[in-house]
Order: C-alpha cells, then sequence, then structure tokens
C-alpha cells in the first residue's frame, strides 16, 4: 500500500521531470514574471507555457499577483516535505546547460528592457506598453486587422481607434490615408504609440492623434467622426455594451462602428493570463447590444484562427449609425 510520503514523493519527481517546468521554475526563482515574458524567453506559444504554469500552480510552487491585466508569477518551495532537496537537485542538474545559459542572457534582456521602460507612479501594465505588439502576436492580428480595415471606406476619413494600444492599427488606418484619433487608458500604452508614429508620420497618408481615455466615457464630441473601431478591446472592457454605445454616440448619422473580437470560447488560461474579463462573445448578444446603441444593418462575419496558436475563433462586426440618428447618451458638443 503506497504511503501518503510515497505518494507526496512521486507527485515531486513527475512535476520535476518535465525539462520545461525545470527551466521555468528556475527563471522564476531569479525573478518574478508574466506569460509573456516567459514566453519570450522559453520561445514557447502562450497555451503550452500557461499549461506548464497550471502544473506547477497546482503543485503549490507558485505565487501568482495581479497587476492591471496581467499576472506575474513567482517560485515558492513549500517550507516542509521534500520539494526544497528535490528541487536542488533539479536546478544543479541544469548547471552547466547550454539551454540554463542560453535562458539568463533572455532573462536579463526581457529585465534590462522592463527597467528601462518602468518610471515612479507607473503601473506594471504600463510598464509593459512598448513590449505590446509582441505578446499581441498571439492574436494572429494582421489579419484581424486587415479585416477590419476592409470593412470600412475611403481615405480621408476621421476615425477613431479605441483601445489603441501600441497604436498598431492606427498606423495600419493612417497609412491607408485616414485621420485616425486613437484612445486608450495606458499611459504606457500611449508613450509607446507616439514614439513609432513620430518615426513613421512622415511616410504616412493620413494622421494619428493619440489621446488619454476609457472606452466607457470616450473624450470625443458627438457625431464627430466617420466610423470608430475597438479592435481585440471589448474582451477587457467591464461594459462592453457600453463601450459600443460611447462608439455609436462619437460617430456621424450614417457613420459605422466596427468591432473585431473572439467568438465565445473556453480557452480558461486566457482570462487567467491574459486577464481577459469575458472569454469572447456570442453573436446574438452582439446583436443586442448594437440595437440598443441605436446602430442598424448589422453584420458579424465569423473567422477561424489562421495563427500557429490554440487560439479561439474571432469575428468582425460592422454595424451603421441611422442616417436621422445623433449621439446617444448624454452627449457632448
Amino acid at each position: 500500500m503506497t504511503t501518503p510520503a510515497a505518494e507526496a514523493l512521486q507527485r515531486v519527481f513527475k512535476t520535476l521531470a518535465d525539462p520545461t517546468r525545470v527551466r521555468i521554475l528556475r527563471l522564476l526563482e531569479q525573478e518574478e514574471l508574466i506569460v509573456g515574458e516567459l514566453m519570450e524567453i522559453l520561445s514557447m506559444a502562450q497555451s503550452r507555457v500557461s499549461r506548464h504554469l497550471a502544473i506547477l500552480r497546482e503543485a503549490g510552487l507558485l505565487s501568482d499577483r495581479r497587476e492591471g491585466t496581467f499576472v506575474a508569477y513567482r517560485l515558492i518551495l513549500p517550507e516542509k516535505g521534500p520539494w526544497r532537496d528535490a528541487w536542488a537537485l533539479a536546478r544543479d542538474s541544469l548547471a552547466a546547460d547550454p539551454t540554463a545559459e542560453r535562458d539568463d542572457t533572455l532573462l536579463r534582456r526581457v529585465l534590462a528592457a522592463r527597467r528601462s521602460r518602468t518610471g515612479t507612479g507607473r503601473s506594471f501594465f504600463d510598464a509593459v506598453g512598448p513590449e505590446w505588439d509582441a505578446l499581441r502576436r498571439v492574436f494572429g492580428d494582421d489579419l484581424l486587422r486587415a479585416r477590419a480595415t476592409a470593412a470600412l471606406v475611403p481615405p480621408r476619413l476621421r476615425v477613431a481607434d479605441i483601445g489603441t494600444g501600441t497604436g498598431v492599427l492606427a498606423l495600419e488606418l493612417a497609412r491607408l490615408g485616414l485621420d485616425v484619433i486613437g484612445i486608450d487608458r495606458s499611459e504606457g500604452m500611449l508613450e509607446a504609440a507616439q514614439e513609432k508614429w513620430q518615426a513613421t508620420q512622415a511616410n504616412t497618408a493620413g494622421s494619428i492623434e493619440f489621446r488619454y481615455g476609457d472606452a466607457h466615457d470616450l473624450p470625443l464630441n458627438d457625431d464627430s467622426l466617420d466610423a470608430a473601431f475597438a479592435h481585440m478591446v471589448l474582451h477587457s472592457l467591464e461594459e462592453p455594451g457600453g463601450a459600443i454605445a460611447e462608439m455609436a454616440r462619437i460617430v456621424r448619422p450614417g457613420g459605422q462602428v466596427i468591432l473585431v473580437d473572439f467568438l465565445l470560447h473556453d480557452h480558461a488560461w486566457m482570462e487567467k493570463d491574459l486577464g481577459l474579463l469575458w472569454l469572447g462573445f456570442e453573436p446574438d448578444a452582439l446583436r443586442v447590444w448594437l440595437d440598443e446603441a441605436g446602430l442598424e444593418a448589422s453584420r458579424i462575419q465569423p473567422y477561424e484562427s489562421d495563427a500557429k496558436h490554440d487560439l479561439p475563433a474571432s469575428f468582425v462586426a460592422s454595424a451603421r449609425k441611422p442616417a436621422s440618428s445623433t449621439g446617444q447618451g448624454p452627449g457632448r458638443k
């Protein structure tokens, strides 16, 4: 009959038998890291990193601390039991391994980039803003942005990019000759976006103005723009329906609201590790929000993910503000 001590020892051996988990623990013993940083160091897809973290967390080897929409992890070893001795042996086994040396080099690079961008009073979320483009590759952005852009109309329009982040979509729209106002509630993201715009604006047909603001209370006047985009933003908002109503308020009669996001899915790791508030959306729920915002002619087109990661399907939704309509809500002029 197996004793509790023997079962505990078997669990230790099983957990530490995987070399990737040992590498992760070795990194987290040195520094507190988020999933995106581990992805960069290990050169692994997010779903794989998250599965290993889930196993280590279940074994009681990790502490996790939420900062903004991110979760930061750190190694913690139980005071009792065989973990400490077993971990010392596993860690020492990597001492002369070239992989460990490479991990250390990449860890130093990640930490240097983080330190160079972290200032007094800035949140962790703001600090990682300049590295957000690398994290967003997980979402297969290029194809989705192209589909969202194709749903819009000709050049020289004034549009809003809600939750602009580092300005990736805003820059693409400006290249097509649109005049863009990018809105975000992260100062770190806006700083990164402004730097990218300054480096590319000379070769861009359109223009961009970045503003600090919240999707639920946009710093824009009623009926002032031709279109409003929300690209991979709704899943991070407390009230997506309210944000859609705000987008409807700011577009002119006849203008468009365009949404790009995930369809309803069961990828729980995205909620845990990316801080998503919504695991995608059902088309019927989207139509209700669009209708409540006073929009019409809504179209929702689903797309399977073309990314190389374990990702849910997405959608591009578009709807028009009636020609006789004016801004929703209390309004601003």
